[in-house]
């Protein structure tokens, strides 16, 4: 059954490949701007680029995220209707998504020229879009992200003007330190998370539990990244763990953290009811042992990409299993709302 998952991840990798490649075509048709006889495909091509820049999927992914753990994990305990009407909620919801916008654009412009060589297709493409724009982009997302958190509370706006900060300072000197990087890097993934958490007043341990899971597998995530970007990291002098200690103590760590991550895994299975949810848990686990023998063994960046794929889809699916933790209890809430 591992084998079989895979396989059919190496063949969705596959296809998101071929995806990725349309990137590259439609790069290609820049070369009618000159004749002036491509104005949409211009600006289509630029669209593209701002999407790509600001990662929109990723943020869309994260706003529904968001909205699920208030709705099943964080505030169970209040209605349906009584939480979507809140507009407290949704401006917190749109902060993030804006910070989180304005901190991939940030990340970009200090990575340029390490991206250049570890994707250069995907690179150009993004740089479409004047520097001028996407300064213009990045101030306005964060201004919008403060007023937003502000109109919640002062201690909201302060908050989120210290995550900017903090992804700015990230971006601009931390990712170049060892661990420091991959730490800072997983912590601002959850920290979105950690917000409504604080809204909510829920420090319930089964919340930490949760955090502590999606903590492990951003820093696993991190940690291949960093050995699919080797070759840039070591041209732009980033200490990053596979830089600095190799390949071999990396994929060391990386072991390490799977036998840390199958920790709460256990306890969310064995000590909490989370219904159906224990079987997306169950996969992961699988999933993550599945993959430690294509790393120790892996030589190519294709492994590596195939790997990160594959937590890409388990952080994705963990969005959506959320619905599980109590299906018809969440059938019903959803009824009564409806």
């Amino acid at each position: 059954m591992m084998l079989y998952l895979v396989f059919a991840m190496a063949w969705l990798h596959r296809t998101m490949a071929i995806f990725r490649n349309f990137t590259y075509i439609m790069e290609t048709t820049t070369t009618d701007i000159a004749t002036g006889t491509s104005g949409f495909k211009t600006l289509l091509v630029k669209a593209l680029s701002l999407f790509s820049s600001v990662r929109l999927y990723n943020v869309s992914l994260i706003a529904l995220a968001q909205l699920l753990a208030v709705l099943f994990i964080i505030a169970p305990e209040q209605g349906v209707s009584e939480l979507v009407t809140d507009y407290k909620l949704w401006l917190l919801i749109l902060a993030s998504a804006a910070a989180i916008a304005g901190g991939y654009i940030i990340n970009n412009f200090y990575d340029r020229e390490k991206d250049l060589i570890n994707r250069p297709q995907k690179t150009l493409l993004e740089h479409r879009v004047r520097r001028s724009t996407l300064w213009a982009v990045y101030f306005t997302v964060n201004a919008l992200a403060f007023l937003m958190a502000f109109i919640v509370s002062w201690r909201a706006g302060f908050f989120f003007a210290s995550y900017i900060f903090a992804m700015w300072f990230y971006s601009h000197k931390l990712k170049r330190v060892l661990f420091l990087g991959n730490l800072i890097a997983a912590l601002l993934a959850v920290t979105p998370f950690f917000v409504l958490f604080v809204y909510y007043k829920n420090w319930y341990p089964v919340v930490m539990v949760h955090g502590t899971f999606l903590f492990l597998i951003l820093g696993m995530r991190e940690l291949i990244k960093d050995l699919e970007n080797l070759r840039g990291d070591l041209v732009q002098n980033y200490r990053t763990i596979p830089v600095v200690l190799g390949e071999k103590a990396s994929k060391q760590f990386y072991t390490f953290l799977t036998a840390l991550t199958i920790i709460p895994i256990a306890v969310l299975i064995l000590h909490y009811e989370i219904g159906l949810m224990r079987y997306y848990f169950a996969l992961v686990a699988g999933a993550l042992l599945v993959c430690l023998p294509l790393l120790l063994s892996s030589r190519r960046k294709r492994e590596y990409l195939l790997i990160h794929f594959i937590l890409k889809v388990v952080i994705a699916l963990g969005v959506f299993s959320i619905l599980l933790i109590d299906l018809p209890a969440i059938l019903i809430r959803l009824k009564d709302f409806l």
